[in-house]
């Protein structure tokens, strides 16, 4: 396998704010903590290093009872035992619960966490670094993972309307129905089968989403030593009612991220994400509700249930897995119970963190070094002797499909069709008439520069008129740029965000998944291109 890299800032798929993030600019530096970094790491050990000694004990003790229902390797469970030591600390990613592993970049932020753990063990030997991929069990958006795309064609969880609340909880009653639709798709070679005995022990002989993908994730990572969290815990929540109080009944995130977003947006960066007067859902069954007050009623959105402020204090104290944080305090939950150093995310997820650190100092909680995850974009060695025959460079495919198709089209056509130096002459000739114009009658400037917009006008008529004709003319060139394009960024877009892992799975077998350990390395803040 070929590597190559290509900077963020080139791509056309990243934010200003995580741009600005990635070189360091001074804008955003008083929106984070530690630089994502060697020397930041350091830095960061030494903030962690205090981390409560009873907290690593239960936090080991919940995820030794989680474990119980798989069979794991003995590194995993090693590391789970490590993080009772002082010295060992965590490097956390976190996703949704999306089918049968969904996109790809499923893969590409655990595989960065794992690596950056290396990293980290190979620069600080006497320390001892976990990787952890935090499920995301009580997210209620089950139309943002119910379906997934695997060669073009969409593989949806039908007939789930009547399972609501934290997707986690959701029966997998339907999904033998998606994995024999799947199955056909997949064919019959070895790898094939190993997908399929592989999603069928997940899928079938699991009742829940949240059981099912914890399966799968261990079964994928477990020889790395991954740890995976269901973070929807009793025990690991009672750790979190501090700041659960403060959050209902002080409004600390309401009023610190406001305040933030406030700054952010005088610096002219964009909001992600805003707060709530209240950032917690009041979590049961069958139901993940708003949790609001007004006049000293706590209620819960949607149902007649109603708290006063005493009693909601009660059920905090008695049943702590009924609030669960939003998108606002759920970081902050995942910093509060484990040692972490480092959170690895994709671009729209850390530009809400940085909404966030004002609320972590006024919570009594260290700010994590923020990471931005590995992306990749994977091709065969097929597909780049076509992008070499086509004199296409690694920027090209990054550009939108009507300005690569204009571009090529430009480049190979056999007359000019860039008319630019026409316009340019143009141009000149009317500098004159204004001088002349200027020194007859001043009512006439008016219509030389009628006249000049109209040529002009003209000028880029013809021109796309002319392109237009050569598209048609190169037809073929053209569908085979736009059938590669499609290929390396399905739906126009990353094919990371697309593109499900069993593809390449498929192809490569576990292969596929050895050379994405060999080359990611979310330190070096590069775009890499892999070709297979």
């Amino acid at each position: 396998m070929n590597q190559d890299h290509f900077p963020y800032s080139e791509t056309g798929y990243f934010s200003k704010t995580i741009l600005d993030y990635i070189r360091g600019e001074k804008n955003l530096q008083s929106f984070y903590g530690n630089s994502p970094d060697l020397e930041g790491f350091e830095k960061q050990i030494e903030l962690k290093r205090n981390f409560s000694k009873s907290q690593r004990k239960q936090l080991v003790d919940a995820l030794n009872k989680q474990y119980q229902a798989v069979e794991t390797t003995e590194l995993v469970l090693d590391r789970i035992e490590s993080l009772s030591n002082e010295n060992t600390f965590t490097v956390t990613t976190g996703h949704q619960l999306n089918l049968f592993t969904g996109p790809l970049y499923f893969l590409y932020k655990i595989i960065s966490v794992i690596n950056l753990c290396k990293s980290l063990k190979e620069s600080y030997p006497d320390c001892d670094f976990v990787p952890i991929y935090w499920m995301a069990t009580e997210d209620h958006d089950f139309e943002e993972i119910n379906h997934f795309y695997l060669k073009g064609k969409v593989f949806r969880w039908e007939g789930q309307e009547h399972q609501s609340g934290a997707v986690g909880t959701f029966k997998t009653e339907g999904l033998d129905t998606v994995l024999e639709l799947l199955s056909l798709e997949l064919g019959s070679s070895d790898a094939a089968k190993d997908l399929k005995d592989l999603f069928k022990r997940a899928y079938t002989e699991h009742q829940t989403l949240g059981e099912a993908t914890f399966y799968l994730a261990n079964e994928l990572f477990k020889e790395d030593g991954l740890v995976v969290l269901e973070p929807n815990n009793v025990d690991l929540k009672r750790l979190f009612i501090p700041q659960i109080k403060r959050d209902l009944f002080d409004q600390i995130g309401f009023k610190k991220v406001s305040d933030t977003i406030e700054l952010l947006q005088k610096k002219a960066y964009s909001i992600q994400v805003n707060p709530r007067e209240l950032n917690f859902f009041y979590l049961k069954e069958g139901m993940r509700e708003r949790l609001v007050e007004e006049g000293g009623v706590y209620s819960v959105l949607n149902t007649a249930i109603q708290f006063t402020k005493d009693e909601l204090l009660i059920e905090l104290e008695q049943h702590p897995d009924r609030f669960s944080p939003n998108v606002i305090t759920r970081p902050l939950y995942q910093e509060v119970i484990l040692p972490n150093l480092a959170y690895i995310g994709g671009g729209g997820e850390l530009a809400y963190w940085f909404e966030l650190q004002s609320m972590f100092e006024a919570q009594e909680t260290i700010f994590p070094i923020l990471m931005l995850r590995d992306s990749v974009l994977v091709m065969s060695q097929k597909q780049f002797d076509k992008i070499q025959k086509l004199g296409l460079s690694t920027a090209d495919l990054f550009l939108s499909r009507g300005d690569l198709i204009n571009k090529h089209i430009r480049k190979i056509s056999n007359i000019d069709i860039d008319l630019s130096p026409l316009k340019n002459r143009l141009n000149e000739q009317f500098e004159n008439l204004y001088q002349i114009a200027s020194q007859t009658d001043a009512s006439f400037l008016g219509a030389v520069k009628a006249q000049e917009i109209k040529q002009l006008k003209g000028i880029d008529k013809l021109e796309k008129r002319l392109l237009k004709a050569q598209k048609r003319k190169l037809s073929e060139e053209v569908i085979r740029l736009v059938n590669l394009q499609e290929e390396l960024f399905p739906r126009e877009g990353l094919q990371e965000r697309n593109t499900n892992f069993s593809e390449f799975y498929l192809e490569y077998s576990t292969s596929f998944k050895k050379e994405l350990l060999k080359h990611l390395n979310p330190l070096k803040k590069e775009f890499t291109i892999l070709k297979l």
